[in-house]
C-alpha cells in the first residue's frame, strides 16, 4: 500500500469516527432537550440579582411568606446561584433522610472562607474523611453523654455564681440584664470544659463575646459577592470584607493565646485543647490536622456552646415572662420537686421535671436558635417530591417555618403552649422532621446534650429561687420581642428583669 493510499485510509477512518461521534453527541443533545425538566415552583425574579431583593432583615420570615404562595419546596435564584427552600417536614424528610448523603455538603461562602479557611472545621466543613474524623474527636472527648455528665460540677459552680449575682440584685431591688448574664454563664462553662479555664474577665473577655456575636451575624448574611461575582466590589464598599478580616484576626489572636498557654503547660491531656494538640503531634492518628484546624474546631465548640445556648435561655425566660401562667406552673413544679432547705437545684432533680422539659421543647419550637438550618449543597442531581434538583443547588431548610406549620401543629401553631409536649415522645434528635431545632441526619448538631444540660439546670434554678418582675414600656417583655439579625436569632434588645429571692 502506497503512502497516499495509507493517508486516504486514515482520513476515511477519521471521517467515520468523527461522523459517529457527532451522531452520538447529537442524539444525547436531542434527548436532553426533549426530556422535560420538572423544576420546583419559583417566584418571578429580577435580572442579575434574581430573588435577592425578596430577602428582608429576617430571611426566615420572608421565605415562609413566599412559601405560602409557591409551596413547601421552592426554587429561588440569588444572582446566579440556585437556592432550594424547604418549608415542610415532608419535603425536609427527603433532603435530610432519603437523600441525606447527596445533601451532606456545605456551600463555601465568603464568610466561611474568611473565618474558617474554607471550612476546615466541623460546622462548615466539606463532608468527607477529615470532617468525620474531626467530628468524632469532638464527640468522644467533649460531647458524649458521659462527658457531658462529667461537667456537672462546672455547671453547678457557674449557676451558683449567677444565683449569687441575682441575690445581690434582689437585695438592692435592682434590675439585672439577663441577656448579658446568659452570655456570660454559657461562655464561662464552655471555656472551662473546652479551653481549660474561664475567659470572662477583662477586656479580652468583652472582646471575645463581641466577636462571637459578630461571627453569627457575618455567617448569617447574604453578601452580594457570593451570588454575583461582578458586583463583589460592593462587599468592600459596605465593609463586609473588612469585618471578616477584623473578626478573623481578633479570634486568631485569642486562640493563639489559648493554645500557647496549653503548649507552655505541657501535654497534660486534661482538657479538649490538650487532646487536640496531642492529635496534632501524633503521626499515627491518621488525622492530618494542623494548628489552624485546631483553632477552627475550638472556635466551633465555643460558638456552639455559647451563642445558641444563651439564645435558648434568653427566649425561655422571655416566653415565661410573657406567659405568667406558664411561669407559675413551672415554679410550682420546680419548688415541689427540689430538696427542702437547699440553695441549689441539682441535675438529678431537674431530670424529673416534665413541665420544665416541655417548656424548653416549646421554646425551641417557636424560637429555634438557628431558624434556618445551616445551608447544604447538593452534590449530584436528584429528584425531591417529584421535582428535578440540579447538582450545585444550595439548600435552605426553614426550621422556623416547619415548626410553625398549622397543618402539623394545629391552628394554635403560632402560640407558646408547652402543654403540647407533655404526652409526646418527641425528642431533639431529628427523628420527626417536623421538629428539627438541632437539624437532622449526618449534619445534625452534635452538642445537644451539652446545650440542654446547662439550659435546663439554669432555668430550674432561676424560676425556683426567684420570683420575677418586668417593667412595661419600650423595652417591656410584652412590647419587645423584636429579633436580632444573624445565623442565630436572639432578642434585638436585652432582657431586663427584677429578681426577688424566695429563699
Amino acid at each position: 500500500m502506497t503512502y497516499i493510499q495509507e493517508m486516504e485510509m486514515v482520513l476515511m477512518i477519521s471521517l467515520f469516527l468523527t461522523t459517529l461521534l457527532t451522531l452520538v453527541l447529537l442524539g444525547k443533545f436531542l434527548k436532553r432537550n426533549t426530556t422535560k425538566v420538572n423544576r420546583p415552583p419559583s417566584p418571578w425574579r429580577l435580572p442579575v440579582i434574581g430573588n435577592l431583593h425578596q430577602l428582608t432583615l429576617h430571611p426566615h420570615r420572608a421565605l415562609k411568606t413566599l412559601s405560602l404562595r409557591y409551596g413547601p419546596l421552592m426554587l429561588l435564584h440569588f444572582g446566579r446561584v440556585p437556592i432550594l427552600v424547604v418549608s415542610s417536614g415532608e419535603a425536609a424528610y427527603e433532603v435530610m433522610k432519603t437523600h441525606d448523603l447527596k445533601f451532606a455538603n456545605r456551600p463555601k461562602s465568603k464568610a466561611v472562607n474568611g473565618l474558617f479557611d474554607g471550612g476546615r472545621n466541623v460546622v462548615f466543613g466539606t463532608y468527607g474523611e477529615f470532617w468525620r474524623q474531626m467530628k468524632s474527636v469532638c464527640i468522644l472527648n467533649l460531647l458524649t453523654n458521659k462527658m457531658v455528665a462529667s461537667f456537672e460540677k462546672v455547671r453547678e459552680e457557674e449557676v451558683t455564681e449567677l444565683i449569687e449575682k441575682l441575690e445581690k440584685a434582689s437585695s438592692s431591688s435592682s434590675s439585672e440584664n439577663l441577656s448579658e448574664c446568659f452570655v456570660t454563664i454559657t461562655s464561662d462553662v464552655t471555656s472551662r470544659v473546652a479551653l481549660g479555664k474561664k475567659h470572662s474577665q477583662g477586656d479580652t473577655a468583652r472582646d471575645f463575646k463581641k466577636r462571637v456575636r459578630q461571627i453569627m451575624e457575618i455567617v448569617g448574611e447574604f453578601p452580594i459577592g457570593d451570588y454575583i461575582p461582578a458586583l463583589a466590589w460592593i462587599d468592600s464598599i459596605n465593609g463586609f470584607n473588612k469585618k471578616i478580616k477584623e473578626v478573623s484576626q481578633a479570634f486568631g489572636e485569642i486562640m493563639d493565646k489559648v493554645i500557647e498557654e496549653h503548649v507552655e503547660a505541657g501535654n497534660r491531656k486534661e482538657d479538649f485543647v490538650d487532646i487536640l494538640l496531642s492529635i496534632e503531634g501524633d503521626k499515627d492518628s491518621g488525622l492530618q490536622a494542623g494548628r489552624n484546624d485546631i483553632k477552627f474546631v475550638i472556635l466551633d465548640m465555643f460558638l456552639g456552646g455559647t451563642s445558641t445556648t444563651s439564645t435558648l435561655l434568653e427566649w425561655t425566660m422571655t416566653e415565661l415572662f410573657r406567659h405568667p401562667e406558664c411561669l407559675k406552673k413551672l415554679q410550682d413544679e420546680v419548688r415541689s420537686t427540689m430538696t427542702p432547705n437547699t440553695s441549689y437545684i441539682k441535675e438529678k432533680e431537674v431530670a424529673n421535671m416534665k413541665y420544665l422539659k416541655a417548656v424548653v421543647k416549646e421554646v425551641l419550637r417557636v424560637h429555634p436558635s438557628l431558624p434556618m438550618i445551616i445551608p447544604r449543597l447538593l452534590s449530584e442531581d436528584v429528584k425531591v417530591k417529584g421535582y428535578d434538583i440540579a447538582a450545585g443547588t444550595e439548600v435552605i431548610i426553614n426550621a422556623w417555618a416547619i415548626q410553625r406549620d398549622p397543618a402539623v401543629w394545629g391552628p394554635d401553631a403560632e402560640e407558646f403552649k408547652p402543654e403540647r409536649h407533655l404526652n409526646t415522645t418527641l425528642d431533639y434528635h431529628g427523628k420527626d422532621v417536623n421538629y428539627i431545632p438541632f437539624g437532622s441526619g449526618r449534619r445534625i448538631c452534635p452538642g445537644i446534650g451539652l446545650a440542654l444540660g446547662l439550659a435546663e439546670v439554669t432555668i430550674a434554678n432561676l424560676v425556683g429561687r426567684f420570683d420575677w418582675r418586668v417593667e412595661d414600656g419600650p423595652n417591656g417583655v410584652d412590647s419587645d420581642i423584636a429579633e436580632s439579625v444573624g445565623l442565630d436569632i436572639c432578642r434585638k434588645f436585652p432582657l431586663i428583669a427584677f429578681p426577688s429571692s424566695v429563699m
